[in-house]
């Protein structure tokens, strides 16, 4: 399914970013590594294990939406194509909404929304060209429940499900797919790096995080998903349920989570 193809990862310098590409790499991908931090894409590039030739490393910021139509020309001159997007870029908050300065919402949905949107739209235009490709969207639990002190981070993930299943439906009969990605909680460092209130870095891991599933488990359940050309999934432990919880009995799912603790 993926031998040969080109997959464009951004968040690649860690978690389910770096664990898709060691991944990708072992079915036999060409890759486009991407992520702000120059020095752990070179990383995740010896990690793969892949020849020179077949991978990119190309540090970019998401939210630097002037740079990425010449990104997608750096891309377009090594490879000649781009057959799947993984955008994974994203950050996440610990905050009460009473506490949290705007400015850490606006950081929010730059990093996690308006900078998906921007590559979009950058790359989009070679996709309809070659009438092949694939968005593998990286959204979460939290992009269908709103749970303490993620305000800003369960808005920003609301919105790509909005955005992308806007695209799907416009770009359907142009050979193009789209697949979100729900994750719940994944061992990576996401909550460490997580924004404080007043747009710090949070600096602690989450015990939920620490015993949540494998990044490479995840990888691989997110692959068979895209190459079984899933519209939307949900990886995780029993955190998920929470999913169906919201869809068929709401009123549950709010009570648990009124009355769950939160850490910190």
């Amino acid at each position: 399914m993926f031998n040969q193809k080109t997959a464009w990862i951004t968040g690649a310098s860690s978690g389910i970013g770096e664990a898709l590409a060691v991944e990708l790499a072992r079915q036999g991908a060409r890759l486009v590594l991407s992520a702000r931090r120059e020095t752990e894409l070179q990383r995740v590039a010896k990690a793969t294990g892949l020849p020179a030739d077949a991978v990119l490393v190309l540090p970019l910021d998401v939210t630097d939406a002037a740079d990425l139509a010449e990104k997608v020309q750096t891309v377009l001159a090594r490879f000649g194509r781009v057959d799947y997007v993984f955008q994974n870029a994203g950050i996440t908050q610990r905050s009460l909404v009473q506490d949290t300065d705007p400015v850490v919402y606006r950081r929010l949905m730059d990093v996690n929304f308006f900078g998906a949107v921007a590559l979009t739209q950058a790359v989009l235009p070679q996709l309809l060209t070659q009438k092949s490709g694939h968005f593998v969207v990286t959204s979460s639990v939290a992009g269908k429940i709103g749970v303490k002190q993620r305000s800003g981070y369960c808005a920003s993930k609301h919105a790509l499900h909005g955005f992308f299943d806007s695209l799907r439906a416009e770009v359907a009969n142009e050979g193009l797919r789209v697949t979100i990605v729900c994750p719940g909680y994944i061992r990576t460092p996401i909550s460490s790096s997580a924004l404080s209130a007043s747009g710090e870095v949070y600096g602690k891991s989450d015990r939920a995080q620490e015993q949540g599933m494998p990044a490479d488990e995840c990888a691989r359940r997110i692959l068979k998903a895209v190459a079984a050309g899933r519209e939307e999934i949900y990886v995780g432990g029993r955190e998920i349920w929470g999913i169906y919880l919201k869809r068929f009995f709401p009123a549950i799912l709010s009570k648990i989570i009124r009355n769950r603790r939160v850490e910190g």
